[in-house]
């Protein structure tokens, strides 16, 4: 396929959705409401961390301890009421239109460097898709770096891979199982290995080409859930801090408009966690229903969180 990234492109959101579905890349610089975003976010690590420095806090705490603090440090941030104000902003700066955008809550992801912490709640990601998660194929990824970031504490996409299909284990993936049995209080205990079925490939990748999007941070990456991504093995001797959420627009979903779909198998939708860029309404159920495949009654349609969050 013809790869190509687009730099602060002037064009519509129903344009700049086609040519993401068709695989391409988006990254647009850092924008008034984006920095606001990056400056609360930076609030809340360096009010939870104190005198140290995020990024070089792995060098002084023990691991335990740092899987603590981010096991309270993430869920707060997520369900925070400012964080979602925030992206209504970023919506209206990028012309996306509030009404017809339903977005899922940003996370907050930390990768540290020299495998400190890898697992549960500082999972470092595997190539993967989010389709093999059991997203829509008109998600869009909006990803976003806290601090600034390099090559070696990036994110890759793989870009051989949008039309070639891979062998993986994501027909054992049921969204609503997952609610059930791998999400909560438990992960940020997982600090030595980690035993949830997440769907990855289950035969040999070759990794190359990649491309590593390097922006300042508040800059946005936008991509489809149907690109093959990973953390770089983080060696940079900082942690990378940054945020993404997940888009789709209601008449895509009504139409079953996005990515082709070469080699996901998981059953169940995460679009019941999405919700209205006006109102914060969930997406109607008559639309949820055209997603429905009969395993609805096999665990938690919507994940309620306790006092953590998990990835």
């Amino acid at each position: 396929m013809n790869n190509t990234v687009y730099y602060d492109a002037n064009v519509s959101d129903e344009v700049r959705r086609q040519r993401l579905y068709d695989g391409q890349l988006f990254v647009y610089s850092p924008i008034k409401s984006s920095l606001a975003f990056v400056e609360f976010a930076r609030s809340m690590i360096e009010e939870a961390f104190g005198d140290l420095d995020p990024r070089t806090a792995q060098d002084q705490m023990g691991v335990e301890d740092y899987a603590e603090l981010l096991g309270k440090l993430k869920p707060a941030f997520i369900h925070h009421p400012e964080s979602k104000r925030h992206i209504q902003n970023m919506f209206t700066e990028l012309g996306v239109d509030l009404d017809k955008t339903y977005f899922d809550v940003p996370r907050m992801r930390s990768s540290t460097s020299s495998g400190y912490l890898t697992t549960g709640i500082a999972y470092a990601w595997h190539a993967h898709r989010d389709t093999w998660y059991s997203a829509p194929a008109s998600q869009i990824n909006w990803w976003i770096p806290i601090y600034d970031i390099e090559s070696d504490n990036a994110m890759a996409f793989h870009p051989r891979y949008w039309s070639e299909p891979v062998k993986n284990s994501s027909a054992g993936y049921n969204y609503y199982t997952w609610n059930k049995l791998h999400r909560g209080a438990n992960v940020a205990k997982l600090t030595k290995e980690d035993p949830r079925p997440l769907p990855k490939a289950t035969e040999a990748m070759d990794p190359k080409p990649e491309i590593r999007l390097i922006c300042p941070p508040g800059g946005i990456i936008m991509f489809s859930a149907a690109q093959m991504h990973s953390s770089v093995a983080n060696t940079s001797g900082m942690t990378r801090f940054s945020s993404d959420f997940r888009v789709v627009h209601i008449d895509d979903v009504l139409e079953k408009r996005g990515a082709p779909n070469v080699d996901a198998a998981c059953t169940g939708t995460v679009l019941r966690d999405f919700i209205r860029g006006t109102d914060f309404t969930r997406l109607p159920p008559e639309v949820i229903s055209l997603y429905d495949d009969g395993t609805e009654n096999e665990g938690e349609l919507i994940y309620k969180p306790d006092a953590q969050e998990a990835v």
